[in-house]
């Protein structure tokens, strides 16, 4: 294998794995007005995702990161091209983190309610953001043969751009209560996995008609089989959490959307950027690469600091493993500005 599908391989690995993660913790926040019934159920919610969404974050930013480094031209056109949804899931980002910050600072009931809304709006927006960016990268932009997007702001935000944004948003809401029927006990478990037996199957369309789409467009018999194991995936998924086993399907969703993500970047290879108004100014991995030598000094770079990155990230969900219960609200609750427990989002 090149270095250049190498990293090509490598990129769309590291969007996959902030889908994986970041997906449930997004799909936590945005539920939080539909399972979170009493402040105790919220503040439960939260604290099953407290020591784990800043650090699912850093996926993006590697993810990002990986696609300047390693093909500067496939950046270039895409986020100029895409300037809005970035800009619209970056202030999503800001102001979740801000409102995980500052939802513990007093204990006003209003107060706490309007930060946890402000976490499931930022949670929505981000999700929404990134995958109708990351749609229109494998369905097309309309870009020029110098790759410069034609047509004003809102040109790249079709159909396509919608159709990513559904798969993405939705995906990550039954990823969330999915995670809940794992994560925790009583009366949100059961919720959460009722909520998930419902919507699954719905919850599943967008993103396998988005997979669908590109390996009818670009795609190989390999491409087909992955598809078709995206597919199994959601009944697999179905099955299993209608009896109670929501390990099994947890990963079974999770299967779903390593498939269709293998599906839709393995059809799109070796294009990165395919263009609307002419194939002829599609943008490939060959048009976009930095040179092999940076290429090669980047593989050795990320073959030493991946693994440690992993086992940091595979040690911390180790450690916070255990399901979680609702605690009783005591009358002594902390005072304003106390800090919370380490690794714990504060009610």
């Amino acid at each position: 294998m090149d270095l250049q599908t190498l990293w090509f391989a490598a990129v769309a690995v590291l969007w996959t794995g902030f889908l994986l993660l970041e997906g449930f913790d997004f799909g936590v926040a945005a539920l939080l007005p539909v399972l979170g019934r009493t402040p105790a159920d919220r503040h439960l919610m939260l604290r099953s995702i407290g020591p784990l969404w800043d650090g699912n974050e850093v996926w993006l930013i590697t993810a990002a990161g990986a696609v300047f480094a390693a093909f500067p031209g496939w950046y270039a056109t895409w986020l100029p091209a895409l300037y809005l949804p970035f800009v619209l899931v970056l202030l999503g980002l800001i102001v979740r983190a801000v409102a995980f910050e500052w939802r513990h600072q007093s204990h006003d009931a209003r107060w706490d309610s309007s930060w946890t809304h402000v976490i499931t709006a930022g949670s929505l927006i981000a999700a929404l953001g990134v995958g109708a960016a990351l749609a229109t990268t494998t369905l097309g932009l309309p870009i020029d043969a110098d790759g410069i997007r034609v047509g004003g702001s809102l040109a790249g935000v079709g159909w396509t751009a919608l159709l990513g944004a559904a798969a993405v948003g939705a995906f990550s809401v039954v990823h969330g209560a999915l995670f809940l029927a794992l994560k925790t006990d009583g009366d949100i478990r059961l919720r959460a996995r009722a909520f998930a037996l419902r919507w699954a199957p719905v919850a599943a369309l967008p993103l396998l008609a988005w997979a669908l789409i590109v390996h009818l467009r670009y795609g190989t018999p390999v491409t087909a089989v992955l598809w078709a194991i995206a597919a199994l995936a959601v009944l697999v998924t179905w099955v299993r959490i209608r009896v109670d086993r929501e390990g099994q399907a947890f990963a079974g969703w999770a299967v779903m959307l390593v498939s269709s993500a293998a599906t839709i970047f393995g059809a799109a290879y070796p294009v990165v950027v395919p263009s609307t108004i002419d194939a002829a100014f599609d943008v490939t991995i060959a048009d976009a690469s930095v040179s092999d030598y940076t290429l090669t000094i980047m593989t050795w770079v990320a073959a030493v600091g991946l693994p440690v990155v992993l086992g940091y990230q595979a040690w911390t969900y180790w450690v916070f493993r255990k399901r979680l219960t609702a605690e009783p609200q005591h009358e002594d609750a902390p005072a304003a500005g106390t800090a919370p427990a380490p690794g714990e989002v504060p009610a």
